[in-house]
């Protein structure tokens, strides 16, 4: 990324709340029924959609269909594995959402007929819609790991949703000896939170140096590059000498297959024996986008960038890490700002007008240790049928900067997640 600026606590607040200003939200004609709008998922995006949808017209009938009556946020559940902060600063309720107005249902969403559009419940009612939103997050492709699956998943945790598998590990962190080896598999893109594993290693190895400092965290990583890999690397040079090792896909980091019985992971290099392994296996859209046909050959969602409409079935519209965004990373930020957008288009395509372009901000941060953190942002919009960073709008942290700027960037971090929270659940 081009620009290099230092963003003050003012602006990263400041900036969702511009965010949410700037689209514009057209409301249906009164000359119509009111509209039928049916949210699938309760995460950063389809919370925040479900809300701005009402926000466009209040006669508006939303209902957000979500199984779990709490909700667990990924973002800083890495400061839970550390034990810097209690998985209950990490949970959120949905009854702010109900009093905006939006009907919500503790249902699993399992069945969708786009024919006549319906949403089928596991209790065996249905739902009719005029349009359909699509906010699944993701599923873990357990079948792509051989020797993985959602059962090895409770000695092998992935922590890759967060709940009782963040706690999990968190767990055989405080059980495991002073002198283990903590591993990583960490999957090739697409994948959530692409630089999430890093700040993972980096925490723990926090965690480590502080209780167990003869420990060491070996990263076995299916990519040859990561985002903002020349940050995360001089972090680990400056906290953690010698406590985090990595291994790229050309060095034979790729992760084949696990062996459970022994705690190995296997790659196509060599064997690797782990005190605590987490396994991060690759990805795709959540179960319902499948369900619902909006999923192609890749396991994602296609979409049409303008109006988030899927590209494989009518009326329906997929937000989040379910969506195929080019440019834009599948992040709690970006899944924010695609529910606004996607509402906003929504609410056109019910009144009869053209959608406007979306703009989209992205922001992520990584935190290394307390106090000390970097991130990077963008702004993006369509371009060639998906999204593309627009010129000159990326920021990233630089590589030298002093520690005062790292602890502002950790002061930031925080408002950023104060302030998503409460515009996504109240």
């Amino acid at each position: 990324m081009d620009a290099l600026r230092l963003m003050t606590r003012r602006n990263v607040v400041r900036g969702i709340a511009t965010t949410a200003a700037s689209l514009t939200f057209p409301c249906p004609s009164h000359a119509q029924s009111v509209a039928r709008i049916v949210v699938i998922g309760g995460g950063f995006g389809g919370a925040a959609c479900a809300r701005a949808l009402r926000k466009t017209n209040a006669k508006l009938q939303v209902t957000l269909v979500e199984p779990h009556r709490t909700f667990t946020a990924c973002p800083f559940s890495n400061e839970v594995i550390a034990g810097l902060r209690d998985i209950e600063a990490q949970q959120f309720g949905y009854d702010r959402i109900a009093a905006d107005g939006v009907t919500v249902i503790a249902q699993a969403a399992v069945k969708v007929d786009p024919q006549t559009r319906t949403v089928g419940l596991a209790d065996g009612t249905s739902l009719a819609y005029d349009r359909l939103v699509l906010a699944p997050g993701i599923d873990l492709r357990f079948d792509a790991l051989p020797g993985y699956d959602e059962a090895i998943a409770a000695k092998m945790p992935h922590a890759w949703k967060a709940g009782e598998q963040t706690l999990l590990l968190r767990r055989q962190l405080e059980a495991m000896d002073d002198g283990g080896l903590v591993v990583l598999a960490v999957p090739a893109s697409p994948s959530r939170c692409p630089p999430a594993p890093y700040e993972r290693a980096s925490l723990i190895a926090h965690y480590l140096k502080a209780r167990k400092p003869r420990s060491k965290v070996l990263i076995l990583d299916a990519k040859d590059a990561f985002p903002q890999q020349r940050l995360f690397e001089n972090a680990w040079k400056e906290l953690y000498p010698g406590m985090i090792e990595r291994v790229s896909l050309s060095q034979g980091g790729r992760v084949v297959s696990v062996e459970p019985a022994t705690n190995t992971l296997v790659t196509d290099f060599g064997n690797y024996d782990a005190q605590v392994a987490n396994v991060i296996p690759p990805q795709k859209a959540g179960r319902v986008a499948s369900v619902a046909g909006a999923v192609d050959h890749t396991g994602w969602c296609p979409i049409d960038p303008v109006t988030f409409a899927s590209k494989l079935v009518p009326n329906i519209h997929v937000i989040g890490d379910a969506c195929i965004g080019g440019g834009i990373p599948k992040s709690a930020s970006a899944a924010n700002a695609e529910a606004k957008a996607c509402a906003g288009a929504v609410a056109s395509l019910i009144a009869g007008t053209a959608p406007a372009m979306p703009k989209l901000n992205g922001t992520c941060y990584n935190t290394v240790a307390p106090g000390y953190a970097f991130s990077l942002s963008g702004i993006y919009q369509p371009k060639d049928d998906i999204f593309a960073e627009v010129e000159g709008s990326g920021f990233t942290s630089p590589p030298d900067a002093p520690r005062e700027v790292r602890k502002r960037e950790a002061d930031q971090a925080q408002s950023w997640y104060k302030a998503i929270t409460v515009e996504t659940f109240g």
